[in-house]
């Protein structure tokens, strides 16, 4: 796993986070230190905690489905409110649009269901993803109070 330092639009000391996800322990990893770095952020523990286990679930998709990917942590700053943006990638096989369609309906049935749920633990959620062409998953969260 690497961490990269990048210039930020905002005035967070804090750097954003490269984690390469490619097995089991990647995805604990990743769950801890999605957790540290919101922590940092000023996150409380229960959002804190909903960040990690949509983190966790971006990660086992990628295990599970691409065998490896990457995700990225980046801290946000909107007029002095702080955010994290979550960005997983992988090269894998994307998803069907079939089953892209359940993301976004409340049918019943477990397809994409992981993802689904996720989508309820952040604020703002963008899937892209083509059959063939893999997938990028982009969470924003905020810091709320």
């Amino acid at each position: 796993m690497e961490l990269h330092c990048a210039l930020m639009a905002s005035s967070s000391s804090q750097c954003e986070t490269t984690l390469a996800i490619a097995s089991d322990r990647d995805i604990v990893i990743a769950r801890q230190r999605g957790r540290t770095f919101v922590l940092e952020l000023g996150f409380s523990s229960s959002d804190a905690m909903l960040i990690a286990t949509a983190i966790s679930e971006l990660a086992r998709n990628i295990v599970l489905y691409a065998n490896q990917g990457e995700i990225v942590l980046k801290p946000l700053d909107d007029e002095g409110r702080p955010g994290v943006l979550v960005i997983a990638r992988d090269d894998g096989p994307g998803i069907p649009a079939t089953r892209q369609a359940a993301l976004y309906g409340d049918s019943a049935g477990d397809v994409c269901l992981g993802l689904r749920g996720m989508r309820r633990l952040v604020d703002e959620c963008e899937i892209v993803s083509a059959a063939g062409h893999g997938t990028m998953v982009a969470l924003k969260k905020w810091k709320h109070g």
